[in-house]
């Protein structure tokens, strides 16, 4: 007896259902479900049961599909973008204007451990700044102007510093991407 009520297997009629729930093309399903579009287009005019990982996929997608809208990549409001990573995990976006000091954050994660910016959903251009500088040596740190010679930086700036390190530190498993 299953410890799940979860159904063995799916029909190519129920993937195509809950696609159309999301509203997504085939190209568009295969990627949030992370298989070719080919395999989709297969399921979908196949007569047989599907089974596998997709089963509870599917399940999922259908009682919760704001998933779906959660995984999203959104497109950048400002003209700089970071990605604040654990790992190979997406924790945060966090999209930037410089000029006019406004930042905007999107985060993947539920765990606030694990968030930029912790529990705050809309951080200020000097909270910003303050969480660049926790990813950098600190100012007052001893030899900083060899440390700076090594990075082949002529001053103290953390997003330079990031730029050159990708706000890598010893002790913690995170990193920034900066896209432009």
């Amino acid at each position: 007896m299953n410890k799940y009520i979860i159904s063995d297997g799916i029909t190519g009629e129920e993937i195509k259902a809950i696609r159309r729930k999301l509203k997504l093309t085939q190209a568009g399903f295969a990627e949030l479900v992370n298989v070719s579009q080919k395999t989709v287009e297969r399921w979908e005019a196949g007569g047989s049961k599907i089974n596998g990982p997709i089963v509870t996929l599917v399940k999922i997608l259908n009682e919760y599909p704001q998933i779906e809208e959660e995984l999203v990549i959104p497109d950048k409001s400002y003209p700089l973008r970071l990605w604040y990573m654990s790992r190979d995990r997406v924790c945060t976006i966090i999209d930037i204007d410089e000029r006019l000091r406004r930042v905007k954050i999107y985060n993947y994660t539920r765990d606030y451990v694990l968030r930029a910016f912790g529990r705050e959903e809309h951080p200020t251009f000097e909270e910003y700044e303050a969480f660049l500088e926790s990813r950098c040596f600190p100012k007052s740190r001893d030899k900083m102007k060899l440390i700076l010679k090594d990075l082949d930086l002529p001053f103290y700036d953390p997003f330079l510093i990031i730029e050159k390190t990708q706000g890598k530190m010893a002790e913690d498993d995170f990193w920034i991407r900066i896209e432009r």
